[in-house]
């Protein structure tokens, strides 16, 4: 284990490469979802495909049993947000569907969300999803070590305030990843550069943007997990598992370490 400070789980650079199995894994498994998301499919018919892929790649579901939750992804439909339960809703042509998958692997966590359009939808629905998932990327260049985490809620809210009248979930914020799914720091969307905790290597990190197209106001359902909007209106979700290394930002969820949307922003990428 690495050291702590201030509560904080700083990891080894052994400890950080032994978690990215555990981010490819979740990232393998959204890549099965994305492409299995259609019609008629039940929620619950996404949660059988997730945790299917994860025990035979010799992972184990994270979310499963968590706190009581009764399933191995959070399936969360239009006005959703975070933390719906799959079930026997439909999915329909033209909804969004946010699916967050979480896996152990020997010990290790891994986080990550996308949302997926079935076929069609509103071109402002099209947006949201665009905001919110070039948000989540704008957050992650923000990072860099001897920062801060603020600097990260700053570049989110940043990019989407300047999007347009969107609203950002401020309930419910990314967090610290390790030997546990949720740890310290909390990752606010909303905040000011030069604030908070200081980013040193090590530190390992979840960074997940909720926007919404209309209220950030949310409210939980009687189920005591599914958080959806107190207007209707819909959300998107977006996350990845990051770490910091001296080359730059190693996105251990993305199959290709975030090089990609990294060199899309001009920015480097540290991925080992």
């Amino acid at each position: 284990m690495g050291w702590r400070h201030r509560g904080i789980e700083l990891k080894s650079r052994r400890q950080v490469q032994q978690m990215r199995p555990a981010g490819l894994l979740v990232a393998e498994t959204l890549e099965l979802l994305r492409g299995s998301v259609a019609p008629g499919m039940t929620t619950r018919d996404l949660d059988v495909v997730a945790e299917r892929h994860i025990r035979g790649q010799g992972g184990v579901p994270s979310f499963l049993g968590y706190h009581g939750f009764p399933a191995s992804i959070c399936t969360s439909v239009d006005e959703e947000v975070v933390h719906g339960i799959p079930g026997d809703r439909v999915i329909a042509e033209g909804d969004v569907v946010s699916i967050d998958c979480g896996a152990v692997v020997d010990g290790w966590h891994g986080d990550a969300a996308i949302t997926v359009a079935v076929g069609e939808v509103p071109a402002e629905v099209a947006e949201l999803m665009r905001v919110t998932e070039e948000a989540l990327w704008r957050g992650i260049g923000a990072a860099g070590l001897g920062g801060r985490v603020g600097d990260v809620s700053a570049a989110v809210e940043g990019h989407v305030r300047a999007a347009g009248p969107y609203g950002i979930v401020e309930d419910y914020t990314g967090h610290g990843i390790g030997t546990a799914m949720h740890q310290p720091p909390d990752v606010p969307n909303v905040g000011r550069a030069g604030r908070g905790p200081r980013i040193t290597e090590g530190l390992v990190l979840a960074i997940e943007p909720m926007i919404t197209l209309g209220t950030s106001e949310t409210v939980v359902l009687p189920d005591d997990w599914t958080v959806v909007t107190t207007d209707g209106s819909w959300a998107a979700h977006a996350e990845h598992t990051v770490t910091l290394t001296e080359d730059g930002p190693w996105v251990l969820t993305a199959l290709d370490g975030g090089a990609a949307a990294l060199a899309a922003l001009g920015l480097p990428c540290g991925a080992r």
